[in-house]
């Protein structure tokens, strides 16, 4: 590998079984296949142009001159580099787009002579493949009969080529060997490396030539190469119109932004046409963003799919008309469902155990809570019988996990994953998860279940306001019975907090303390958008009070997760401002919240898409592009102004 990747990504182009993101150069940093979360099989795949007698220019770098502009094809998953560079006599146009049902990826290059005298330049392509995350056991061949690179570890097959005959090859060409454009007619080797020229003879001033370079995938060779044909079978041009109209069509068919507001609807369409792409076509599941940290170095990973998340994302979907995906989905948290009705932290797209550190209790009531909300829409009783199995078996192991004694759900980790305790954010999606559950057992005709889940969930509002409320900072508690080290439990006890200790397995001491009073962003959630409080209850009204106060980030502005947040550094994220901006909206705060939406919007990236966090001190992006949560959160924020609006 010859160099580290970046964590931030400008772009990302798939059809829902491929998924690349890219640099805002052009660069090719990650690609999956055939399931968007997992394997990812790229290096990276650079280009570059090489003058008589020099070394090769490559023009997906910021060396040598070279300037980018990018951006998305308007409406559509087509991303657009402009490429320039003083030093060089050529400039490059370049389109990346995957074509829809098919397993091809498109890459077409535009070349034009901006010089005042006939050039001539070869194109290379350098392709660095690390086949199913793995740098052990890979091939690289070329296969003369259809002129293509051929990369394949084990049942994974990548092909590269063009409608345009290539003039030289070399398989097992590393990076360090190939900046002088060197390429000697190696067939094959056991390297992940290969690359490709194409000479260009001549070209006029102010000519241009059009390369194009189609990236096929297929579990054999064979099957890779005839996705090859395939596309070769059209120019390029074409696959470029048809899939500009099917994501015009996509979006066509999608309910249109509620909001008359040219920034407001391009970023309504930027989120819609993005998740789509966050959809596996296979399996139906959603993840969390692309994976950008695969070494785990910063972070535990992104690529997964977490049943909460999703909660929020096809509410997201079915407000904007995209049900179907919603529909998939909930069809595949059947199969992601444990034998004792749980759903764990977070899971793979075939429904199997994702790196966990613990049971979250608010991801499986989320599901259940979303569910319902996916039957609001449409009152589908085919969906409601379809999932009333998972949800009886849900609902009984969210009543199995409440404490006798409170009411209140049994510890667990938080929805940040970072702390055990009983929180009051998941104690309120049990509330919604047990609310729903009941809802769908009186369509079931249960009614003895919807009683006993009912009474359950108006016990879990009635001992949030009990037990959980901190009349001393006018705010609720972020949870009670946390668990901390025995330093920090020393600490606290000797500052005047209570608590205990108490004997756990094989007998280790457990410190537990008897309440988190950090005021998190979360504490919102109770009320929006599961309503264990109303919003417009004195303890909300002074929690969301105290939340504004505690966490709005001085100069750069928006929101952090909670007081003494450091991951990252301690950022505003998109997603908690817009999580204010919701119970702003909630409570006639429509101004404040309209500001709020402002913030996030004018926090996009670049090329029009919502991280996670922005930079406290410069406002740049900081960790994660897309973040399909913020994209979630900024489409109910847009409906719910919307609705207020038309109410006022």
């Amino acid at each position: 590998m010859s160099n580290k990747k970046p964590y931030l990504v400008d772009a990302i182009i798939g059809n829902s079984n491929f998924l690349a993101s890219l640099g805002r150069t052009g660069k090719m940093y990650r690609l999956w296949w055939p399931n968007i979360d997992l394997p990812q099989h790229v290096d990276a795949i650079r280009t570059g142009i090489q003058l008589p007698h020099s070394p090769v220019s490559w023009f997906d770098e910021q060396a040598d001159g070279w300037k980018h502009e990018a951006e998305y094809v308007a409406k559509t998953n087509i991303f657009r580099v402009s490429a320039r560079s003083g030093q060089q006599p050529v400039q490059v146009e370049s389109l990346h787009l995957a074509v829809p049902g098919q397993d091809v990826i498109v890459r077409e290059y535009t070349f034009t002579n901006v010089g005042e005298q006939p050039v001539s330049f070869s194109f290379i392509v350098h392709s660095s493949f690390l086949v199913s995350e793995n740098q052990l056991y890979n091939t690289t061949l070329f296969n003369a009969a259809d002129d293509s690179l051929v990369h394949f570890r084990h049942k994974y097959y990548f092909a590269l080529s063009s409608a345009n005959v290539c003039t030289a090859y070399h398989a097992g060409l590393h990076w360090d060997s190939v900046q002088h454009g060197e390429l000697n007619g190696n067939n094959i080797d056991m390297r992940p490396d290969g690359a490709l020229k194409w000479h260009i003879d001549a070209l006029a001033a102010g000519a241009s030539i059009t390369v194009p370079v189609y990236l096929t995938a297929g579990h054999d060779e064979q099957s890779a190469l005839q996705q090859m044909r395939t596309a070769k079978g059209k120019a390029s041009s074409e696959w470029i119109a048809e899939t500009m109209a099917y994501w015009h069509e996509f979006l066509a068919a999608a309910a249109p932004c509620p909001l008359e507001d040219a920034e407001v609807s391009d970023l309504y369409d930027r989120s819609l046409l993005m998740f789509k792409l966050m959809s596996d076509e296979q399996t139906g599941s959603i993840i969390a963003a692309p994976e950008f940290d695969e070494k785990f170095a910063r972070c535990g990973g992104y690529s997964f799919c977490w049943g909460r998340d999703a909660a929020f994302i096809t509410t997201a979907l079915d407000k904007a008309g995209l049900g179907s995906l919603s529909d998939s989905f909930y069809a595949w948290t059947l199969t992601a469902q444990s034998p004792d009705g749980s759903w764990q932290q977070r899971h793979y797209h075939d429904g199997s155990l994702a790196p966990s550190w613990g049971l979250q209790i608010d991801e499986g009531a989320s599901i259940l809570w979303g569910m319902w909300q996916h039957y609001l829409e449409n009152k589908d009783s085919r969906f409601a019988e379809q999932v009333w199995p998972a949800v009886e078996k849900g609902a009984s192991f969210l009543m199995s996990f409440l404490h006798a004694e409170t009411g209140l759900p049994k510890p667990s980790i938080d929805l940040w994953e970072e702390r055990e305790a009983s929180h009051t954010y998941s104690s309120a999606a049990v509330y919604g998860g047990l609310t729903a559950a009941a809802s769908f057992a009186k369509l079931a005709g249960r009614t003895e279940l919807a009683a006993e889940w009912t009474a359950a969930a108006v016990r879990i509002s009635a001992a949030i306001k009990e037990l959980c409320w901190n009349e001393e900072i006018g705010s609720f508690y972020r949870g009670v019975n946390l668990t901390v080290p025995s330093s920090k439990y020393e600490q606290a006890i000797a500052a005047g907090a209570t608590g205990y200790v108490a004997e756990s397995i094989k007998g280790y001491k457990k410190y537990t303390l008897d309440h988190d009073a950090v005021i998190d962003i979360s504490l919102l959630g109770i009320a929006v958008p599961f309503g264990a409080v109303p919003a417009d209850h004195d303890y909300m009204r002074r929690t969301a009070d105290a939340v504004e106060s505690a966490l709005t980030v001085p100069g750069v502005g928006g929101i952090k997760r909670y007081e003494d947040d450091i991951y990252i550094g301690g950022n505003p994220w998109i997603l908690t401002t817009l999580w204010l901006a919701h119970y702003r909206i909630q409570t006639g705060s429509v101004d404040e919240a309209k500001q709020l939406l402002k913030w996030a919007i004018n926090h996009r990236t670049e090329t029009g898409l919502l991280p996670e966090q922005v930079d406290k001190h410069t406002g740049e992006t900081a960790w994660v592009v897309p973040l399909t949560w913020s994209h979630a959160m900024f489409i109910l924020t847009v409906f719910m102004l919307a609705e207020a609006e038309s109410r006022a």
